[in-house]
């Protein structure tokens, strides 16, 4: 997977297409993120003795990894990755530009 947790994505597909923010999980095995202000889901709580209220809480469901697109910092436009060797150390590599993606 080449996205990882703090990455800058942007959604391009489904009804919040277009919308950048910060990858807040990844999971790996079942290929989803967790983007910042995408997929927002109302969870119902019931009243415990550490939330006596209870009530309605929204949270970023899961997407999947193939929605989204990571953001070049130099163009400021989605660009694919790929891998390159520098140094005896992989890294991660925008398709577009050439720029090493920030780790």
């Amino acid at each position: 997977m080449k996205i990882k947790k703090g990455d800058k994505v942007q959604v391009i597909t489904g009804s919040y297409k277009g919308t950048v923010g910060e990858v807040l999980q990844v999971n790996p095995k079942t290929n989803k993120v967790v983007v910042e202000g995408v997929a927002i889901a109302k969870k119902h709580l019931k009243p415990t003795q550490m939330n006596p209220e209870g009530g309605i809480v929204e949270k970023e469901a899961a997407i999947d990894a193939s929605n989204v697109m990571l953001v070049d910092s130099k163009t400021k436009k989605p660009s694919r990755v790929g891998y390159k060797i520098e140094k005896d150390k992989k890294v991660r590599v925008f398709k577009k530009s050439g720029t090493v993606v920030k780790e």
